[in-house]
Order: C-alpha cells, then sequence, then structure tokens
C-alpha cells in the first residue's frame, strides 16, 4: 500500500526510515568556462540565489554544476562551444569546472573539463585523481535541473522526455548511461550494415542481440524509477498537482505483465523480423508495433484533472514539471539516502506568489542546495535569511547581503 507523503513531512519521514545525506557545493571554480575567464564561489548547504541581467551568465553557473554529473550538461552543448571566448579569438581556451561536493561527511573534489581544444572527451578527475568513465562523477554528486527550454517538455517530441527520464534514472543507478551507450552503438551498427545492403545473419544476430539485452536492461530501470516516482507523484501534497506516469514502450510495457526474458526474446525477434523493412525505411523499428527503447516516451497526466499535461494550461505545465522535479528529490532521500542539488533557471519569474512562495518553502524543508536564477531579486525576497544571494555582472559573480 502507498502512503501519501506531504512535502512538508519529507523530513521527519526520512528521518524515521534512514539517515539522508544532503548534497551540496561548498566550492565552485570556473576556469575559461563560457563567459567567465575566473570565478570562484563558496556557498554553504542554504539556497543559493543567482541574480543579474540576461547575459550576465547566471545560466552559465548552473551549467558548471551540471557538468559535476555524466552527460552533456543541461545546455547539452558541443564541448569545444564551452570554451571562453575573447574578441577576435575564434578558438577559445581549455575550459575546466571544479568543485568541493560535501555530503556531511567526507567531502570530496570533483575536476572536469577539457585538455585541449581537439579533446572529443572532457576529462574527471575525483579528489586529484583521473577517472576513465564519466559515470564516476556519480558516486559523489547528483543534480535534477528545470530550464526555460524545458517548458515545452510536454509539447515537443517524445526525445526530450525520454532524456529527462534518464536524467532521473542516471541519480538512481549511474550504469545506465552506459547500458544506453552501448544500446546505440549496436542499433547504429545494424542501421550501417543494412543501410549498406549487408544482410549477414551473424553480424546483424550479434548486434540485435546488444540491442535486446541492453535495451531491456534501459528499460527495466526506466521502468523502476517511474514506478516508484509514480507513487510519490500520485500522493503529492499541496500547492503542486500530483500526476500519472506512464511509459510508452514495447519493453516496459512487456515487463508489467510478463517476465523478462519473454520480452527480451520478443524484442530480439522483432528486430530480426525488421531488418527489411528497416534498411528500406533507413530507420530502426520501423516495421515494429511498438516503441523500442530509443523511441520509448514518458507520459505525464495531471492527476486530479485526469488531463495529459499536453492538453494542461503552460502555467499547469510549470507546476507539473516543478512537481516531478521535487518528487524525484524527495524519493532519491527516501530510498537512496541522498538528497540531490536542484539548479532551478528562471523557474521563480514563471510562478505566480503562491506557487514560488511554496516552492521557496518545499526546497528550504527538504534540506536541499537549491541554485535558483532571475534577474529580478526583488521575487526572492522572501528567501532573505534562508539563502545566499549573489550578484552576477558580465563574468563575475559578487555576494551580496
Amino acid at each position: 500500500m502507498t502512503h501519501a507523503i506531504a512535502p512538508a513531512d519529507f523530513d521527519s519521514t526520512l528521518a524515521a526510515q534512514r539517515a539522508v545525506s544532503r548534497l551540496s557545493v561548498t566550492r565552485l571554480t570556473l576556469t575559461n568556462f563560457r563567459n567567465y575567464a575566473h570565478a570562484r564561489l563558496e556557498p554553504g548547504l542554504a539556497p543559493v540565489v543567482l541574480t543579474g541581467a540576461n547575459g550576465a551568465g547566471k545560466t552559465n553557473v548552473l551549467e558548471a554544476l551540471s557538468f559535476l554529473s555524466p552527460g552533456s550538461g543541461l545546455r547539452r552543448a558541443r564541448l569545444g562551444d564551452i570554451s571562453r571566448r575573447d574578441l577576435g579569438d575564434v578558438l577559445g581556451c581549455p575550459w575546466a569546472v571544479a568543485a568541493i561536493v560535501d555530503d556531511g561527511q567526507v567531502p570530496v573534489q570533483l575536476g572536469t573539463g577539457l585538455e585541449n581544444l581537439h579533446a572529443s572527451k572532457r576529462q574527471v578527475h575525483v579528489d586529484g585523481m583521473a577517472e576513465r568513465a564519466l559515470a564516476s562523477l556519480s558516486q559523489h554528486f547528483a543534480a535534477h535541473w528545470l530550464t526555460p527550454q524545458m517548458d515545452r517538455l510536454f509539447l515537443d517530441g517524445s526525445q526530450e522526455r525520454r532524456r529527462f527520464l534518464d536524467r532521473l534514472v542516471f541519480s538512481f543507478d549511474p550504469a545506465h548511461a552506459g547500458r544506453i551507450t552501448a544500446y546505440t552503438h549496436a542499433m547504429r551498427e545494424r542501421a550501417k550494415l543494412l543501410g549498406e545492403g549487408k544482410f549477414d545473419d551473424a553480424w546483424l544476430s550479434a548486434l540485435e542481440d546488444t540491442m535486446a539485452t541492453r535495451g531491456m536492461a534501459v528499460a527495466a530501470a526506466r521502468l523502476d524509477v517511474a514506478q516508484r516516482l509514480a507513487a510519490v507523484c500520485e500522493n503529492m501534497v499541496g500547492p503542486f498537482p500530483a500526476s500519472r506516469l506512464v511509459i510508452d514502450g514495447l519493453a516496459e510495457q512487456g515487463l508489467t505483465h510478463r517476465p523478462a526474458l519473454e520480452v527480451e526474446d520478443q524484442l530480439r525477434s522483432a528486430l530480426k523480423t525488421s531488418r527489411a523493412r528497416d534498411a528500406e525505411a533507413g530507420c530502426v523499428g520501423g516495421g515494429i508495433k511498438g516503441r523500442l527503447p530509443h523511441q520509448s516516451d514518458l507520459l505525464v497526466t495531471h492527476a486530479v484533472k485526469d488531463m495529459e499535461a499536453e492538453q494542461c494550461s503552460t502555467g499547469e505545465q510549470k507546476m507539473l514539471l516543478v512537481g516531478l522535479v521535487l518528487a524525484a528529490a524527495g524519493l532519491s532521500a527516501r530510498d537512496e539516502g541522498r538528497m540531490p542539488v536542484l539548479l532551478l533557471d528562471e523557474v521563480a519569474a514563471h510562478l505566480d506568489v503562491k506557487h514560488r512562495e511554496a516552492l521557496f518553502a518545499q526546497v528550504v524543508n527538504l534540506g536541499c542546495q537549491t541554485w535558483f536564477t532571475g534577474t529580478d531579486a526583488g521575487l526572492f525576497a522572501s528567501l532573505k535569511g534562508r539563502a545566499q544571494f549573489y550578484e552576477v555582472d558580465a563574468g563575475s559573480v559578487v555576494q551580496v547581503d
């Protein structure tokens, strides 16, 4: 039986179950990052408010924080485009982000960036030691974020919703990224063979086996997190609307009522029988009934109104998104014993007073370090005394009272 967990009761509920490590960035250093030649912030656990004019570099700070996690950051920018460029400097300089992350026990030093502008992969250091895999960052840091670009999450194609879900899964299961990479690599190799008219059964079967096994693992991880998150979202109490979550995917739907091996065999068989159609269509899964793991979609419904998110008003969609992120943070604390950092870019400006104040109250109550950005410092007036304020201006960040 699922019990309702009111946001205001998260702390007491969590304390009764297990000790919670609340992640916080206590030092952030940017070098040649976007419009910053060099900048250093030394905040504490409390919420952080960055205010300044448009283009001052507020979102750049959040993007730097997002690079402390695996992936392409909150902008999904090309690594070479992140380098700071002086006037007339076409190439820019190698960039770096360094941070001290505190979980309440043993602080850890994280670093990432480009060694040179021709590098295709960013480097990662943990306590001064080089790490081969980006996934190692997940052991020490986790963040969820909302940006203005995500306001169309429920209106645009399934790709962005799938990425949103996968980012949530990463924080619970760091190996998820590697499974997606293996699946995607096999899918592209299969598409290349079919596009070249090479129907070697042994070769294709090996790639399809990888797609089936890795795809099932990807689907299982998504389904696990989505179901746990749905239990929290459906029972949310407070101003942010409760929501229902469903994954529209062949593997995810199959896993809800059939053994995993049976669904895996179905995927493997479907890929084999669709070779000719995929070769003709120039895509993968075009001839398969149902969405393959690279096509799965996250469907969100406003629970009280029983209305699909895409049919809700713009304001309701924003509140559903905020509710999802707050629920994910609470779920991480409840099930993983770790409260992630929240990065909320220009979120306050798009909420009415009631929901803006409710958001502030909930992040303070959750005890998660939350980074806010905004052009109007007045929107955050009620956080004075409970947050740390910084003014951002043309590549400089200055703490203010």
